[in-house]
């Protein structure tokens, strides 16, 4: 009995968090707004993540950070063939140096 009583506790305490958090009235507008449509959307899912902004501008963010990103890795490639073929002529002057020729 004490079990139940500690475990109903910790759901109390959840149920607290998340409706501070405003989670609960986000969730209930949503699916009023759910509940509301005339024609219910074939994926209810899908209108629920777009009703919550999880869809649409974020997925722009991510293609366009997946491009930001592969850009800078092509940079960083290029760079770092540059980087070094900028210290084997470095190598290559500084063996010259070496052998008493400046």
């Amino acid at each position: 009995m004490a079990h139940y009583r500690a475990s109903d506790s910790k759901r109390e305490q959840f149920r607290r968090y998340l409706e501070k958090a405003g989670v609960l009235d986000s969730f209930t507008n949503v699916l009023v707004a759910l509940y509301e449509e005339t024609e219910k959307p074939n994926n209810a899912l899908d209108f629920i993540k777009h009703h919550l902004g999880v869809a649409g501008a974020e997925s722009t963010d991510v293609e366009n950070l997946r491009l930001e990103l592969n850009d800078l890795q092509h940079k960083y490639e290029q760079l770092m063939e540059e980087n070094k073929d900028l210290k084997n002529r470095l190598l290559q002057y500084e063996s010259v140096q070496e052998d008493g020729t400046e």
